[in-house]
């Protein structure tokens, strides 16, 4: 298959490097790289298994390489690509641009054992950073605000430019954890507050992603999803629905099934539980280089789990102006079941 990326990471994907203007083109048993002056020297160091192309003009360019090998069909990602973008890419020409949407996700679906080890490590590093940040919080988080915290936990997810943030970490008190993906607020935090916190790092580009909802106490808190101390019995029972669905689910995984029917399974817990209408999102996505890869498990996916998937299994509850309780957790999946990381 011939095709043409323009995404970073699919670039990075294909041969180890990446940068903000380049274009990436496999033709039959070519590839070229192509990007401008300001990244060709690094391009021709870190580049692998293409060959680096100078161009002022990309697009240009593309079209060029396009004629002179003679290609008729060129496959493209839509999501990719503006406007503009697919415009100045097809200027002029005869070739037929196929739509192939997810064409770098869908090549990256299943994951290698070395990709498999580095997300291991991103995982693990996230975990040392919740760690880190409940010692944080547990010393000087009463009275803290929500924006407050969220600048510490930036700052500690990234172990101070060692590590990458996979995305604005989500640190939400009480009523505003019912916002699934809350902005941090003036609200403070006090004894017996409900604490929401998702982050995740990035490294060596790829992306770890961990929900915890515990309460905060005059003994601080702990990330263990197995002692969120909450004293409130309401609230305590509410999280141990969370949790039962997501340990059915991770216990239930299995390769073949399809991605829906693992969504289902998950959902079923909540919803014998009288929360159907509160669990307001999909079950998990795939994480990879992107923080939301494929699969996406969902009640509207039919796609087939397989051996060698990495995805997340986050099932939640939100009750408007109250509380939202979410559990989060990166799963492989193996031959024989899923292995959470």
């Amino acid at each position: 298959m011939n095709y043409i990326l323009k995404n970073e990471n699919a670039l990075f994907y294909e041969c180890g490097y990446s940068c903000d203007n380049a274009l990436f083109l496999k033709l039959e048993n070519e590839a070229f790289f192509i990007t401008d002056a300001r990244y060709v020297f690094e391009a021709k160091e870190f580049v692998k298994n293409a060959q680096v192309v100078l161009a002022q003009d990309l697009f240009a360019k593309a079209r060029e390489l396009l004629t002179n090998n003679a290609i008729k069909k060129i496959s493209f990602d839509l999501k990719d690509f503006t406007c503009f973008d697919f415009k100045e890419l097809s200027k002029d020409s005869t070739i037929e641009f196929e739509e192939k949407l997810d064409l770098s996700k869908n090549k990256r679906i299943i994951k290698t054992a070395q990709e498999l080890e580095i997300l291991q490590k991103s995982v693990n590093f996230g975990k040392e950073c919740f760690d880190e940040f409940a010692k944080f919080i547990s010393k000087e988080g009463h009275g803290k605000s929500e924006k407050e915290l969220w600048f510490k936990a930036c700052e500690i997810f990234q172990k101070k430019g060692k590590l990458g943030l996979s995305f604005s970490p989500i640190v939400a008190i009480n009523e505003n954890a019912a916002k699934a993906h809350a902005l941090p607020s003036e609200k403070k935090l006090e004894f017996g507050d409900l604490l929401l916190v998702d982050a995740g790092v990035v490294y060596q580009r790829y992306c770890s992603d961990r929900t915890r909802t515990a309460c905060f106490d005059e003994n601080g808190i702990i990330f263990d999803k197995d002692k969120p101390n909450f004293k409130d019995k309401e609230i305590a029972q509410i999280y141990e629905v969370v949790k039962q669905a997501q340990l059915k689910a991770i216990e239930k995984a299995r390769v073949g099934m399809k991605a829906s029917e693992l969504d289902f399974i998950a959902r079923e817990v909540i919803k014998n539980a009288g929360f159907e209408k509160e669990f307001i999102h999909s079950l998990g996505h795939g994480v990879g280089l992107d923080i939301h890869e494929l699969p996406n498990i969902s009640p509207r996916s039919n796609l087939e789990l397989k051996e060698g998937m990495v995805f997340t299994i986050e099932p939640g509850i939100y009750i408007q102006d109250k509380l939202g309780i979410r559990i989060e957790d990166m799963v492989y999946l193996t031959k024989e079941k899923a292995v959470v990381l």
